[in-house]
């Protein structure tokens, strides 16, 4: 019974997403031709892939200690987490979605729907699938986070190198400084905070029961059960909210790139709101134009600057300044012709979008320079922050069925493969079984860490944090770690980043060959 209402949920989920996508194609008057909906099937079966994988590689650490401390029979546990995976991403706001993709090359950015843009999403989704199914067939519990952002830095890196392609550029490497801090230090978070966590719990909870090692298949006392299932389940929605936001935005890349006039603009904005959009491009016209190189520039030539300013980080030019006026003055006077996003005419989408998010990520990398803060004032910051937030509106946004798919991606994910990570952290990481005081602690250290990084838009990997927190919980209740498991878990964090980065970028070169061929 449970693998046909496995197997309806995959059905029913793939079923919903082509229905989804036909129906808002058609909404828009674009309907797809038969080879592009195979295309962009294919892309979506790959990145729902990922999410999968990620949920039976990743989720499987929210369900080791529920496992491990009886609280839960296995079948039990894994579709319960599944189900609170499927919540976490169906409630999420996005904003982890749009910091990975930001890492991405600005030149494939505003070309997704190029050989170029296409090569990029398949290269870096099928380099961190692979990865993943590595590390799990061996059951090290590898981030699947990890993989992603080396597989787009990989991408990054041979875009850079193949500088004879026209319109190249590497990666942001602040945003890259951003994302791996994050990476880096919420292990060591997960380590202190339930090594101290457990600790505090020695001294005020002084039922032995919960530093024990469960006693046979005897389930914990009904309070402690109560706790271990509270946080399974917060960690499960916590790592829905953070992880699934990956295969969000990646997603969306791919429909931007097959359905441009349908997903590129976020036509669900009201008519309302369009007058306060067009006069926050007025003002950061303006406020760009106070600082910009004078004399006549044209739309065509404004671009060209501002993209070269970006390629070469270098923004904080009049010249780059004079190109971001025209730019926002257009923007503005092209969106008040039309009244809103959903009257733009499909020619037109592709290239009004390549030009807002071009605006808005130069604009965000104005806003936080500090050459620009000593040019600018705190009125004319505010007025271009408060512009980016309205382009933002407008370009990022994701539709609930891509949601809702990725979400079943996850979930059903959650109840397959899990088996191999759950024996890892529950016995091999500390030298005593899991008790239920540090599976307590270790999880509430985890959902709590996840949890700030998706309020700060930062990804996180729930596999370091909860291992990392296993670790410290283990160290606190004097079990002691077993290092050669310790040992393997560091050599893949530490191998992860270069091998996905080698893995995505010989595909990017490989794929690059493969769409020269067909197109000759």
């Amino acid at each position: 019974m449970g693998r046909w209402a496995f197997a309806a949920l995959l059905v029913g989920g793939l079923a919903y997403a082509g229905y989804s996508v036909a129906t808002d194609t058609a909404r828009v008057g674009e309907p797809m031709a038969i080879g592009v909906f195979a295309f962009l099937g294919l892309a979506l079966l790959i990145a729902l892939g990922f999410e999968f994988v990620n949920g039976f590689h990743d989720t499987a650490n929210a369900v080791a200690t529920v496992i491990y401390t009886h609280s839960m029979p296995a079948p039990l546990a894994v579709v319960w987490s599944g189900f609170f995976n499927f919540l976490g991403v169906v409630t999420s706001t996005g904003a982890v979605a749009y910091s990975i993709i930001t890492l991405l090359p600005i030149d494939l950015m505003l070309h997704v729907g190029s050989a170029g843009g296409f090569a990029m999403i398949f290269a870096l989704l099928l380099a961190a699938v692979l990865w993943n199914l590595a590390t799990w067939a061996v059951g090290l519990p590898n981030s699947s986070s990890h993989a992603l952002i080396g597989s787009i830095l990989g991408v990054g890196l041979a875009n850079q190198l193949l500088s004879n392609i026209p319109g190249t550029s590497g990666v942001d490497m602040a945003q890259v400084q951003k994302v791996l801090s994050a990476l880096l230090f919420s292990p060591l978070i997960g380590f202190v905070g339930a090594l101290m966590l457990m600790l505090v719990m020695k001294r005020f909870l002084r039922d032995k029961r919960l530093y024990r090692e469960p006693e046979g298949d005897t389930p914990p006392p009904q309070g402690i059960r109560a706790l271990l299932i509270f946080t399974c389940t917060a960690v499960s929605f916590a790592h829905g909210g953070n992880d699934g936001q990956k295969g969000m935005g990646l997603i969306m890349l791919i429909l931007i790139g097959c359905a441009p006039t349908a997903y590129a603009l976020n036509r669900t904005l009201p008519e309302s709101a369009m007058p306060a959009f067009v006069q926050s491009a007025q003002v950061a016209a303006t406020a760009y134009a106070a600082h910009g190189a004078s004399g006549s520039v044209t739309v065509d030539r404004a671009r060209e600057v501002v993209v070269d300013g970006v390629r070469k980080k270098a923004i904080n030019t009049p010249e780059v300044y004079a190109g971001l006026s025209v730019l926002s003055r257009d923007i503005g006077a092209r969106i008040a012709d039309y009244g809103t996003f959903s009257r733009v005419p499909a020619a037109i989408v592709p290239n009004l979008r390549n030009d807002m998010y071009l605006v808005l990520d130069t604009t965000r990398m104005v806003t936080k320079s500090d050459a620009a803060k000593q040019r600018f004032t705190a009125a004319e910051i505010d007025s271009l922050n408060g512009y980016a937030g309205a382009l933002e509106r407008g370009t990022r946004y994701i539709p609930l069925w891509v949601k809702v798919t990725v979400a079943l991606a996850l979930g059903l994910g959650t109840m397959v493969g899990w088996r191999r990570i759950v024996v890892t952290v529950g016995e091999r990481i500390g030298k005593t079984h899991l008790t239920y005081g540090m599976g307590a602690a270790a999880e509430l250290m985890t959902a709590a860490t996840i949890f700030g990084a998706e309020y700060i838009g930062r990804p996180v990997s729930t596999t370091h944090i909860l291992t990392s927190g296993v670790a410290g919980a283990s160290v606190a209740n004097g079990a002691g770690l077993q290092f050669r498991t310790i040992r393997n878990m560091l050599l893949a964090w530490v191998l992860t980043l270069p091998a996905a980065m080698l893995l995505s970028g010989t595909l990017y070169w490989l794929l690059l060959q493969l769409a020269r061929i067909l197109a000759a």
